[in-house]
């Protein structure tokens, strides 16, 4: 049976994941690489909407996909699962640099001033502007390389890690938050503070060993408004301690607190979707089937609009972000319907070799 509340997960973290990149995009925070504050307010206090969302959504994106990639196992040979995920996931962040996302690297590269830095030569403004075309694709670089880690982790403990991971209960899945910090402070990218392998990599094998079982599951059904009120305490308390602080990097991001609200709203969502969204509709579906070509293309709406509108003040701010929000979901939806419908360049950009009904 298909487990409704896992693509509901997905689709409503993904339209967070756009909603974020608006706020992101105007932050006041002083986060390089977007085009930061355009309003003339002294503190921009809606901006806390990135601290809610920013320490969760891509932790249990991980988490979903390490208990989506259990359910494929089942089912499915190691060769199949590596064949699957390298198309779906390596091919959009490879090719698809080359076949789409270049547009998207140099809306970012113009944001950022690569284009026109006098400090690089031609061939370094190109490399640097095909680069940026990852953007939001990290996450699926990140998602393939733990896909092939877990065929090895697999080979290596042979059953045993599934078999203890079905016996976890209550207190030890609040244990298991200490080796979730430990690894959080591993691993990370200096300057690409998104890449964290360490914090990510642990929650996707948590995904896979753990929350993949039934037994689990029901223990977070069970306890899932408590953890959801703690958590909301939790929040409450990291936004009034680290607002106007970079919440993106260190030392926030490798906090007790930082980390303990990531890993404890990742738990109660789960435990609450999993309880009160375990159902599938018309709306839901259309939801599901998309939330991947949104992700992808969402972004460059809103980057276009920072950059083309925004940032020489040809919009008011509020209209700025209006226009930013439209441009994300309206340009990520129909971006998606276009090219999921061409042969051969929908594999390219989206890993699709065939259109999904």
């Amino acid at each position: 049976m298909r487990k409704h509340y896992l693509d509901n997960i997905r689709w409503f973290t993904v339209v967070l994941v756009v909603i974020y990149h608006v706020f992101y995009m105007y932050n006041a925070e002083g986060i390089v690489g977007v085009v930061g504050k355009i309003t003339s307010l002294d503190v921009q206090y809606y901006d806390v909407y990135q601290y809610i969302v920013y320490p969760w959504f891509m932790p249990i994106l991980f988490m979903v996909s390490g208990i989506s990639s259990k359910l494929y196992l089942d089912n499915h040979t190691n060769k199949e699962f590596i064949k699957s995920r390298t198309s779906k996931l390596l091919v959009p962040v490879t090719i698809g640099l080359f076949a789409f996302q270049f547009i998207q690297g140099y809306v970012n590269a113009s944001i950022s001033g690569v284009i026109n830095s006098d400090e690089l030569p031609p061939v370094g403004k190109v490399i640097g502007t095909i680069l940026s075309g990852i953007g939001v694709l990290w996450y699926i670089q990140l998602l393939w390389i733990f896909s092939l880690l877990l065929i090895v982790v697999k080979k290596i403990e042979k059953g045993a890690l599934l078999n203890i991971g079905r016996k976890v209960n209550f207190p030890v899945l609040i244990a298991l938050f200490v080796p979730a910090f430990l690894m959080a402070q591993i691993l990370n990218t200096p300057l690409i503070v998104v890449y964290r392998f360490g914090y990510y990599f642990f929650v996707f094998l948590l995904g896979y060993y753990v929350l993949s079982h039934d037994e689990v599951i029901e223990v977070l059904k069970k306890w899932s408004l408590l953890l959801l009120a703690v958590s909301v305490v939790l929040c409450i308390w990291f936004c009034i301690k680290y607002f106007g602080d970079n919440y993106a990097d260190k030392p926030v991001n490798r906090s007790v607190l930082f980390l303990s609200y990531s890993y404890f709203m990742c738990l109660a969502l789960i435990g609450c979707f999993a309880k009160y969204f375990d159902f599938a509709n018309a709306f839901t579906k259309w939801m599901s089937t998309r939330s991947f070509g949104l992700y992808v293309f969402h972004y460059l709406g809103i980057s276009a609009v920072g950059l083309y509108l925004a940032k020489p003040g040809l919009v008011s701010a509020p209209l700025a972000y209006m226009l930013s929000l439209i441009a994300g979901f309206g340009g990520g939806y129909i971006l998606y319907e276009i090219i999921s419908r061409i042969p051969g360049y929908r594999w390219m950009v989206l890993g699709m070799k065939k259109k999904k009904s």
